[in-house]
Parts: structure tokens; C-alpha cells; sequence
């Protein structure tokens, strides 16, 4: 499970699930997969949902709305 407050993230979007895939350690990033597309910021906002739902807080994208690679506050 992700632990800390402030943490990135890397997205796949237009994927088959939701899904927390693997933290890499190389890039100290978190590989999550989202099955919204990147368009009008639908893989963002599903993104937000599904973290907030995951570790049963608010969080928010710190930086990163037009990459793949964020980084998420969980408040």
C-alpha cells in the first residue's frame, strides 16, 4: 500500500482496471493504471477517486495535470 503523505505517481491511462501495479524503486514511483483516457482530464479526475478511495483520504495532484508522472497529496 502507498505510505506517506506526498508521493508520485506514474499513470497508465486507458487501461482494462484500476489497479496500484508496483512502486518502483529506481524512480521512487508509484505505477498505477487507470481506466479513464487522458483526455479532458477524465484520467485525473478518476485518478483522484480511486487513490481517495484506496487509502480512505482526500488527495489532491500536487503538480503534473498534463503528464503522466504526478505528484499526489493525500490530505
Amino acid at each position: 500500500m502507498i505510505e506517506g503523505s506526498v508521493f508520485r505517481v506514474k499513470v497508465r491511462p486507458d487501461s482494462s482496471c484500476n489497479e496500484i501495479v508496483c512502486f518502483d524503486r529506481e524512480k521512487n514511483v508509484y505505477r498505477v493504471n487507470i481506466k479513464a483516457p487522458a483526455e479532458n482530464n477524465k484520467a485525473n479526475r478518476e485518478l483522484i477517486r480511486f487513490l481517495s478511495k484506496k487509502l480512505k483520504r482526500s488527495v489532491k495532484i500536487s503538480s503534473g495535470l498534463n503528464g503522466r508522472t504526478k505528484v499526489v497529496k493525500a490530505l
